[in-house]
């Protein structure tokens, strides 16, 4: 948690309107429950063991930024997360995905990001030994050639050939090798600096490649699992290699990577992984609404939905989970729930669930005001996004004031008449705005291309006169 430590709540919040417009209240919630974290780890151990974060309970329609808080939050904190769907896990006893399943994908992410970090620790090391490994692809060695040489020379002091032939011939052969050494030494770090320059990145080279292990994993009881391919690679002891032709530039990366992950403690990769996962891991519970039932009388799905129900509970309460890792502990996990709840309400949940979500948010539905900001505030804006994708092939496009009005306005008038889908009605719109130019590119002559307000309403028209015929059929 070393980036997220100086960050106050209103800092958190500020790196979230970034990339996610509005719903400040949700914003709010994850930014204390982040921050929460952080004072909890300056707590003495035997009050931090106390502490269990605060659950939150994300309650709005699709596509106002339920899932995207969440992302955002993972990714700022460089925290292991998961999203999982509620709806794909069915209670013990039923053909599915067994709950526990969250926690070990929860632990994979954390295993991912905490053996990078320790390979990123090792670069500097293994970029070094890389660029050695590239020049001797380049100007092999002959020290193989040194050491085959002398041994055809017994067979002439067997023969007769006498000691001093021998003992010249080994003499000539040593000076020879000096020679050669030093002129091998002589243009290999004349290689060296060409590499240092950036002058030979184009050229192929033949180099060592790790085959990686197919993963043929089994699963076996009290959990975990065991890979067919890691077990026959510790039997044949090193793992296979084959020769492979590339550029510099892709086999600098190449055996950069491998040689990093050989520097690595894997044993202690895995140990931190693990405490990684209990202490900052994030599992985002999405259509948490879809397994509530009515308070009505229950048959036939929802007493498999409120099993689910049951079987998510101990794992949000806290319960250790066994992995391939080893054991994980889900007492700090913080876990946010997400749902629509158009028909079922969140008082639908088992009492149990719902009191180990203790915060809940209602996040409000977008305006034609936040539609004209999410196309052009955030850092990955629609708008900025089409336009340097056409600009990859020198088509510059320009949108107008009144043009972005116009696709708020369709946007927000479409999710009021139809299916409120939030804010992916700008996707299907967008789409459909720049389809002609996208497949005419890169033979369109025209290079600027405006769009306005009278373009937007072109390319709609058939679809706005169809929707308004529609509505007067019965």
């Amino acid at each position: 948690m070393t980036q997220i430590q100086n960050m106050t709540p209103k800092q958190i919040v500020a790196e979230l309107d970034k990339y996610i417009i509005g719903q400040d209240a949700a914003k709010r919630s994850v930014a204390v429950a982040l921050r929460n974290r952080y004072r909890r780890n300056l707590l003495s151990e035997e009050m931090r063991e106390e502490v269990s974060p605060k659950n939150i309970l994300m309650m709005g329609p699709t596509g106002v930024g339920k899932t995207e808080i969440a992302r955002r939050l993972a990714k700022l904190m460089d925290a292991p997360f998961v999203k999982v769907e509620a709806t794909k896990y069915t209670e013990v006893g039923y053909v599915g995905r067994d709950v526990e399943s969250m926690v070990k994908d929860l632990m994979e992410a954390s295993m991912r990001l905490t053996k990078q970090r320790h390979i990123e620790e090792k670069y500097d090391v293994a970029r070094e030994v890389a660029e050695e490994k590239i020049i001797e692809a380049i100007i092999p060695g002959s020290r193989k050639k040194q050491n085959s040489a002398p041994s055809s020379n017994p067979f002439q002091f067997i023969m007769g050939g006498g000691r001093a032939t021998y003992n010249q011939s080994t003499e000539i052969i040593e000076q020879k090798s000096e020679q050669e050494s030093d002129s091998v030494t002589l243009a290999r770090e004349q290689v060296r600096q060409q590499l240092r320059d950036g002058l030979l990145e184009d050229q192929y080279i033949e180099i060592d490649v790790v085959e990686q292990p197919k993963d043929n994993s089994i699963d076996i009881s009290g959990g975990g699992s065991i890979s067919i391919g890691n077990i026959f690679d510790i039997m044949g002891g090193t793992p296979k290699t084959r020769k492979k032709n590339m550029k510099v530039k892709e086999a600098r990366k190449i055996l950069i990577e491998q040689e990093a992950q050989k520097m690595i403690d894997m044993d202690q990769v895995s140990s931190e992984a693990v405490e990684n996962c209990e202490e900052n891991g994030i599992i985002f519970i999405d259509e948490i609404d879809k397994i509530a039932s009515g308070s009505g009388y229950r048959s036939g799905a929802d007493v498999s939905r409120e099993g689910v129900q049951r079987d998510i509970l101990p794992i949000v309460e806290g319960c250790v989970v066994n992995t391939k890792y080893g054991p994980v502990k889900t007492d700090h996990v913080l876990f946010i729930g997400a749902g629509a709840f158009h028909v079922s309400r969140p008082t639908d949940l088992i009492p149990e669930l719902q009191g180990r979500f203790p915060i809940r948010v209602e996040l409000e539905n977008l305006t034609k005001h936040d539609f004209v900001r999410i196309l052009t505030e955030p850092h990955n804006a629609l708008i900025k996004q089409h336009k340097e994708l056409l600009e990859t092939e020198g088509c510059e496009v320009e949108f107008t004031d009144d043009a972005i009005e116009e696709i708020a306005t369709m946007a927000f008038l479409m999710n009021e008449q139809t299916e409120n889908i939030g804010a992916r009605r700008l996707h299907t719109i967008m789409e459909h705005l720049v389809e002609d130019i996208s497949f005419e590119l890169p033979d369109v002559e025209e290079k600027h291309i405006v769009i306005d307000a009278a373009y937007v309403r072109g390319k709609f028209e058939d679809t706005i006169r169809k929707d308004d015929i529609d509505r007067f059929i019965l």
